[in-house]
């Protein structure tokens, strides 16, 4: 890593002691600034790719809920893989009730789930990914997420931006469906309501 000059590793090891532990001070203050500064910039990009993904979700009229284009199950199939994604032990995965493991064996869940039900576990899962970037460090940025079939291996950073790309593909996907059927669709979030 390139340090800023005033914080040039030569510069530490030509100190003296008390000098040294303060210049080693700031390398550590630095690095946590920064590191806080890539986690609220996550945050601000994810938490905006939830947003968008909410305000498609509240304005869908009910006539267009559940029609073939199935819109409320888009929005849940979106809700169900953030939930997954954010789940760092992938083996210990399951939804809060009244969700169900159904988007593994690739079937429609046996119910029609209300815009209520989806904007519940949009909030359920809003607050667990501010939970996760809030107290990530940068030691576990780069661990794994493996996945139980063993077909996705990535460190933790990138399967956070996996999961927010997800996010995002299938908001996009509901606001094209709801400007062909309203003539309408939310506006872009350009960073997250709520601070980390």
């Amino acid at each position: 890593m390139n340090l800023p000059r005033h914080l040039d590793r030569r510069k530490l090891y030509t100190t003296s002691t008390a000098g040294s532990h303060c210049q080693r001070g700031k390398i550590v203050n630095f690095k946590a600034r920064m590191n806080n500064s890539i986690k609220e910039s996550i945050w601000k990009q994810f938490g905006a790719a939830i947003d968008m993904l909410e305000n498609a979700i509240v304005l869908c009229l009910m006539e267009h809920w559940d029609t073939d284009r199935k819109f409320w199950y888009n929005a849940f199939h979106s809700l169900f893989f953030l939930d997954y994604y954010l789940t760092m032990e992938p083996a210990t995965f399951s939804p809060p009730p009244p969700f169900t493991l159904s988007e593994f064996g690739d079937e429609m869940p046996a119910n029609v789930y209300s815009k209520q039900e989806l904007l519940h576990y949009l909030q359920f899962n809003r607050d667990k990914c501010h939970t996760l970037i809030a107290g990530v460090t940068e030691e576990k940025l780069g661990d794994r997420w493996i996945n139980v079939s063993r077909t996705m291996n990535y460190p933790v950073l990138e399967i956070l931006l996996y999961n927010m790309r997800h996010v995002q593909h299938h908001a996009a996907q509901l606001n094209v469906h709801l400007r062909q059927l309203t003539d309408d669709a939310p506006g872009w979030v350009s960073r997250a309501k709520v601070d980390l």
